[in-house]
């Protein structure tokens, strides 16, 4: 069967650094590494059913949540792959209680936080999930340059590349600093979707050659939609102003655009690609159902902050509902929840007024 040609991801990755004169190669390599470990994600997630990888497995995590097999299989291939990569001082996994550290002599100038398989709690009902992935420059000391290796080097004689290993410090920035963010989501297909901050793109993967092909070029949100994604199952449990905001949307109103149509998943993924390319905004506000998560359900470092990236750069809005934009928080810790509310420019700013009690 005739394929046409296309633009690949590392093609795409070396345009980019082309533009960029004093470019390292370092960010490109540092992705192209990322996709080596998306694409074995996605084999595995396409033979689940037939892997005995479905189901839980015995493990909870830091989230106190219990560990699908799927998410130990993501969590374990991202850390191994990009352990060696040399491009990163540290990471972090929504699966772990503490940093990830690199392997001795592979530290690099950046750092990776990551959600090894968003929406798990849907594998076992062949729902999209996806990784989603953010990516910082490391604030501290860089340490001595690289040292070269020579084949007639031994071991005694290697040096470590950089010699300084990365810490929290490192992690703990501002969504506005980062440098590269986006997602890999397993659906019908594979699709990668990500910023550098240039505009966001989307691949999608051909499994019979293994290769992204650039498939969603300069990919922008509507600025209004129709759309609404969230948990109506836990209206009993947010404030007033929010749920004046839901029951707004419902209402009739023909000059408005309303009623809107509610789209909810339950998979973070999933609704937030559906509404990057077809216009809606989703909601995980705070509530009182659990009075230990006071702040929100969904972990800033590994979900809200990249997606607030990518949404940001295709012209759209990541806010908590209460005053705060998601890329101008500063972290504090590496698990840290926060609302979000998420998606085109003019449904944030409204859902805002509401929430503030000014509409």
């Amino acid at each position: 069967m005739h394929r046409p040609l296309g633009i690949t991801v590392s093609r795409h990755i070396m345009d980019l650094q082309r533009l960029h004169p004093g470019a390292t190669g370092e960010l490109s390599g540092l992705l192209s590494e990322l996709i080596v470990a998306a694409k074995t994600i996605s084999a595995e997630v396409n033979m689940a059913g037939l892997a005995d990888i479905l189901g839980m497995s015995g493990k909870t995590n830091i989230q106190g949540e219990e560990v699908q097999k799927l998410d130990e299989f993501a969590n374990n291939t991202i850390k191994n792959r990009m352990a060696r990569c040399g491009y990163i001082c540290v990471m972090t996994s929504e699966e772990e209680d503490d940093i990830i550290p690199v392997a001795e002599g592979y530290e690099g100038k950046y750092t990776l936080a990551f959600d090894p398989l968003d929406g798990s709690s849907n594998i076992d009902f062949n729902v999209s999930i996806g990784t989603i992935f953010s990516i910082h420059l490391r604030k501290s000391d860089l340490g001595e340059p690289p040292v070269g290796r020579r084949s007639t080097d031994t071991e005694e004689d290697w040096q470590p590349a950089y010699g300084k290993p990365g810490s929290a410090e490192d992690l703990l920035q501002k969504g506005n600093k980062q440098v590269a963010a986006g997602y890999i989501i397993y659906g019908s297909s594979t699709m990668l979707v990500f910023t550098t901050g240039e505009g966001v793109q989307g691949f999608t993967l051909d499994p019979s050659v293994g290769e992204f092909f650039l498939s969603h070029p300069d990919m922008r949100i509507p600025e209004k939609s129709r759309y609404f994604s969230v948990n109506e199952g836990n209206y009993s449990y947010w404030d007033e102003n929010m749920c004046r905001y839901i029951d707004y949307l419902k209402e009739q109103d023909e000059a408005g655009g309303r009623p809107y149509s509610s789209r909810y998943i339950g998979s973070l993924v999933s609704d937030f690609h559906r509404n990057l390319i077809a216009g809606g905004i989703f909601l995980y506000p705070k509530d009182n159902k659990n009075p230990a998560k006071p702040s929100g359900k969904l972990r800033l470092l590994y979900e809200a902050v990249p997606l607030a990236f990518i949404v940001e750069q295709a012209g759209g809005r990541a806010v908590t509902g209460d005053g705060r934009n998601i890329m101008e928080i500063e972290p504090q810790e590496l698990h840290q929840r926060v609302p979000l509310i998420i998606g085109c420019r003019h449904d944030v700013d409204e859902a805002e007024d509401f929430l503030n009690g000014k509409k």
